[in-house]
């Protein structure tokens, strides 16, 4: 029989702190408030949403500030559990990719862009030089894995995410919806507020999704990533670009551009369109703002990862792409940090 003592620890509601109000931290603690724990979520920036922020500017366009973010998930659940926050809007994205000589042609390469180009050609003109930009080094040098999330197709589609059977985009944005999972009597949220470690000893468990590497001081080495710079522009025409988004093929520093108004309910002004384009760089380059875990082909960077891990105490949990060292797609951060809350709570 179990002791009225234990009972009441079992059922003691506890104080959480989650670091970071992505996707990530905003499951985990929608999860946890509602479970019956008071959850304080911050973070170090002046909004929430994480990379997935957006937001309306001056011209009524939808513009995302770090980049597009595409929902498209095979996952029924985390879809399904995504909708009760928004209202989704049927969205398939297609990309193009231009040519030297101005021609758009369809990414991921079906058959007709290599009848086109040539198959032979291929990797020179599609891979190799957005490699270089992306990630800074070869196409030889980095983990295959990382140029098989594009395959090369023998059929004539034209959409990105063609396996995916649910791609939406939710209607009133990406921070509306992440407001909403927030918006819990139990959940009291912080922006402009950075983490320290003096407020570990405050809270039954913490929920971290800041990078690993810096929480440990980087005593065994940093975590090297990749970043973008975006340079967002405004044109006096009703549409630029054939696809929300076009991939360049030339060896200069941008590797694509994305128009915001040809995705839906980001704004219908018919005189001005947004465009943002994208030049990725090295994280210290750019105020060490962290996007992308360097995959590299003999998995050194998963080893020191490992070896931070190993030492994580008892009373956190390293959350999210930064703390897993992961790339993670929206669909698999939220199933992620649902899988992470109900252990917790089990």
């Amino acid at each position: 029989e179990m002791s009225i003592d234990k009972l009441i620890a079992k059922f003691k509601f506890m104080n959480i702190l989650v670091v970071g109000a992505g996707l990530s931290g905003a499951t985990i603690a929608r999860e946890l408030a509602e479970a019956g724990h008071s959850v304080h979520v911050i973070d170090r920036r002046d909004h929430v949403a994480g990379n997935a922020f957006d937001y309306t500017n001056e011209h009524g366009i939808r513009v995302h500030e770090y980049g597009p973010h595409l929902f498209h998930t095979n996952n029924k659940e985390v879809f399904e559990y995504l909708g009760k926050f928004t209202t989704w809007v049927p969205y398939r994205h297609k990309v193009k990719a231009q040519l030297e000589d101005g021609r758009h042609v369809t990414l991921p390469v079906n058959k007709e862009t290599k009848e086109i180009v040539g198959e032979e050609n291929v990797l020179d003109i599609f891979f190799r030089p957005y490699t270089k930009k992306m990630w800074g080094v070869e196409l030889d040098e980095l983990n295959p894995d990382i140029i098989n999330r594009v395959p090369i197709r023998d059929d004539d589609n034209e959409y990105y995410f063609p396996n995916d059977e649910y791609q939406a985009m939710p209607k009133d944005g990406y921070t509306k919806m992440v407001e909403n999972m927030l918006y819990h009597h139990n959940i009291r949220v912080e922006t402009n507020t950075e983490y320290n470690y003096h407020m570990d000893s405050k809270y039954d468990h913490v929920f971290n999704s800041m990078p690993i590497d810096q929480w440990f001081d980087f005593k065994y080495g940093k975590l090297p990533y990749r970043s973008i710079r975006f340079e967002t522009v405004h044109l006096p025409m009703t549409r630029a670009l054939p696809t929300a988004t076009v991939n360049f093929t030339h060896d200069g520093p941008k590797t694509r551009v994305t128009e915001w108004k040809n995705i839906p309910c980001h704004g219908d002004n018919k005189y001005i369109t947004t465009l943002t384009f994208e030049e990725p760089c090295d994280y210290a380059d750019n105020n060490f703002e962290r996007y992308y875990q360097v995959k590299d082909r003999d998995g050194k960077n998963r080893e020191l990862y490992e070896k931070y891990k190993n030492e994580i105490p008892e009373n956190v949990t390293f959350i999210g792409r930064c703390g897993l060292y992961a790339y993670l797609d929206m669909h698999q951060a939220v199933n992620s940090a649902l899988a992470i809350a109900r252990k917790f709570l089990s």
